[in-house]
């Protein structure tokens, strides 16, 4: 195997690494949003039942944060951006 086919080897495995590994969509609480508000975003986006909305909710403005999603970055990331297009302060970790 010739060097380059060896470096390309090594970055697919990253790549692939990257995609396949669990991560977490985290929520970070704010004192402007209502309940409802974040309720309704977490419904919408992230396609959670009420009950699971409002209990992530609970946990976000009394912990600080929470996370609201698991899965690889690549599905996690457009949930993340439609969080932020809501002025909500979201990341993936």
């Amino acid at each position: 195997m010739s060097k380059k086919e060896k470096i390309q080897n090594k970055e697919n495995e990253t790549t692939d690494t990257l995609n396949s590994t669990n991560k977490f969509l985290i929520l970070y609480n704010d004192d402007y949003h209502t309940f409802d508000y974040v309720i309704d975003a977490l419904i919408d986006i992230c396609k959670h039942e009420e009950e699971q909305a409002v209990q992530c909710t609970y946990l976000v403005h009394y912990k600080g944060k929470a996370d609201v999603k698991k899965g690889t970055y690549g599905f996690l990331k457009p949930m993340m951006t439609q969080l932020r297009k809501r002025d909500l302060k979201a990341v993936i970790e």
